[in-house]
């Protein structure tokens, strides 16, 4: 069999191995020559094009996604020319429009953040005197990693996101931590659940990663799992599904964002788990048995390596044995994700630190 992932980026290259592995064959469709996932690339073309990801889509028996961007009508010729489409536009409209997915989940009961959509800078400024005078304001589309997100005390601050629609404006949460719920679904049904982890956040991107996250077991673990099973199942995710959450301060568990595919705060589970989440979405995609979900250690951290990776610093990197550095194959640019480093242990400060150590080798 033969899966199509559209987008070539770095989690497109983590389902390489696992698909070697599994006996499969797969094909990417790579936005620009030289992709973090060039080495599965099979096309180049705009994933915004419907004839384009048609004739991509042909070549494969189903097709998967590194991003959640391919437009709504793209994904709808495919589902309409009965192309096997996983997860469907059905579900990935909630992961595309963060108004969309506010909307459903507030249908459901699910617990989020206090919310609005505002299209005048008079109602947000009402939502931010109702709401003690401060804000989280996101554009309900194309955001991620800390873009299209502002923290607001005054219309004037987003004055220039007004006029191409409405804006969601969300209660500004004091948190303590934020927690990510990765799990697994098949189009049958099945569901597999990783431990909830810890994500560590700085300048709006995942920094590291705890798994499990400390002091969980029990009712945080307990929401956690009952909230992503109830998103996946009631909006028909398939694949991989990732649900950020907000630990609050007065002991709530609020959805913060969703992601239908592979995850950052997922990484961990290539070297701690006994099934990594690619390995996994590539089964789900496909409705085969999902795999166990296990930890190999007490403790995995992930520390995300940011910038690139010298080949000079590899060897200084890995003279703790244990430590698994993964490198996504992209030219170092400030900031950007080049790589991730895990560590796993009994001991939690011990695996921290020597994961945080390899990884900081590679910073300048």
């Amino acid at each position: 069999m033969r899966v199509g992932v559209i987008g070539g980026g770095q989690l497109a290259r983590m389902m390489v191995p696992p698909a070697i592995e599994l006996g499969l064959k797969i094909s990417v469709l790579a936005e620009s020559e030289g992709s973090s996932a060039g080495i599965a690339a099979t096309a180049v073309g705009d994933y915004r094009d419907a004839q384009t990801v048609l004739d991509f889509a042909e070549t494969v028996d189903v097709v998967t996604f590194d991003h959640e961007h391919v437009p709504q009508e793209v994904l709808r010729a495919l589902v309409d020319a009965g192309v096997a489409v996983h997860p469907g536009p059905d579900a990935l409209l909630y992961a595309q429009d963060k108004l969309r997915m506010r909307e459903r989940l507030s249908q459901l009961g699910l617990p989020v953040p206090g919310w609005a959509a505002v299209e005048t800078p008079s109602a947000l400024d009402a939502f931010l005197a109702e709401y003690g005078g401060r804000a989280v304001v996101k554009t309900p589309r194309g955001g991620y990693d800390g873009k299209g997100v502002r923290v607001v005390s005054s219309a004037t601050e987003v004055a220039d996101w007004f006029g191409d629609g409405p804006l969601l404006v969300e209660e500004l949460v004091s948190f303590r931590r934020e927690l990510s719920q990765v799990l697994a679904r098949r189009p049958s049904g099945e569901i597999a659940l990783w431990p909830v982890v810890e994500s560590i956040q700085r300048d709006g991107v995942c920094a590291e990663v705890i798994a499990p996250a400390p002091a969980s077991a029990g009712r945080v673990a307990d929401m956690a799992a009952d909230i992503a099973t109830a998103v996946a199942e009631n909006l028909g995710v398939t694949g991989v599904l990732a649900v950020e959450l907000f630990e609050t301060t007065d002991d709530r568990i609020l959805v913060n964002e969703l992601a239908m595919r592979p995850h950052n705060s997922g990484h961990w589970t290539i070297d701690g788990s006994t099934t990594s989440q690619f390995e996994q979405h590539l089964r789900a995609v496909l409705d085969l048995p999902l795999g166990a979900t296990g930890c190999r250690d007490p403790w995995s951290v992930m520390v995300n390596i940011f910038g690139g990776l010298a080949p000079e610093r590899m060897p200084l990197a890995l003279a703790d044995p244990t430590a698994k550095v993964h490198g996504y194959g992209k030219e170092p640019r400030p900031g950007r994700k080049a790589g991730h480093v895990t560590a796993g242990g009994e001991d939690l400060d011990d695996v921290v630190f020597r994961a945080r150590a390899a990884a900081a080798i590679f910073e300048d």
